[in-house]
């Protein structure tokens, strides 16, 4: 879990996440101004903390490598805001066990009237299929959603990729999918859910602007041969 100030919404992820499905949580706190890491340690996870803000992507980078430190087969990002459903876990798992994959995305928009369901912003849900379009034209990829904040990896994908190549802020999901392209690794897509509600974690729309220039930027360093990822 990836955290950034969810001290009202961590206790409830948690108590979501599927009973045996899961040998250990792992919390990586981004230097929050609230409570996370003491709610954290109270549900006994295992906590990470960061003593500065080190971005999104560079929480998740410290989430991967404590995982992997401690033996992690089967690695699932899920946020601590409560706006993903834990409950498709098993699905995903199951994807990797005996699906043959070594990366599952639950995505929001494989049955798109989930996502309006789930109270998605409609700017947010037409800037997420048209920055999909985008990557799907460009990578040759035939993802329902390139912007799901709920993966699950094999361990092996870790020796064949190099995350600390990526961004520390929010492209780095989108750098994670090029570099699966650029090794040839499938993904396998899980339709899920959303609940979007106050207190869940979203970024607003000119961040989101700037967010989806940076996408475009990756896309084209990758694209036109510009940059190793």
């Amino acid at each position: 879990m990836p955290a950034f100030n969810a001290e009202k919404t961590l206790e409830k992820t948690y108590l979501d996440l599927p009973k045996g499905m899961f040998d250990g949580v792992i919390l990586v706190d981004d230097a929050s101004a609230d409570k996370t890491v003491q709610v954290a340690d109270r549900l006994g996870l295992i906590v990470v903390k960061h003593d500065k803000n080190r971005g999104y992507g560079g929480n998740q980078k410290t989430c991967y490598k404590t995982a992997l430190g401690i033996g992690a087969d089967i690695i699932v990002m899920v946020h601590p805001d409560h706006q993903y459903d834990p409950k498709f876990i098993p699905e995903m798992i199951e994807a990797i066990i005996s699906g043959g994959y070594s990366a599952v995305f639950g995505s929001r928009l494989a049955v798109r009237k989930n996502a309006l369901a789930g109270g998605m912003p409609k700017w947010k849900f037409v800037f997420n299929i048209i920055l999909t379009f985008i990557g799907n034209f460009f990578l040759g990829t035939k993802l329902a959603e390139f912007h799901s904040g709920f993966r699950a990896y094999g361990k092996e994908i870790f020796k064949q990729i190099d995350i600390e190549r990526n961004s520390d802020n929010f492209v780095f999901d989108t750098q994670i999918i090029i570099q699966l392209v650029e090794k040839n690794i499938a993904i396998k897509e899980i339709p899920i859910t959303t609940r979007y509600f106050k207190g869940a974690s979203q970024i607003g729309i000119w961040p989101s602007v700037i967010y989806g220039f940076g996408i475009l930027y990756n896309i084209f360093l990758y694209k036109f041969k510009l940059k190793k990822f």
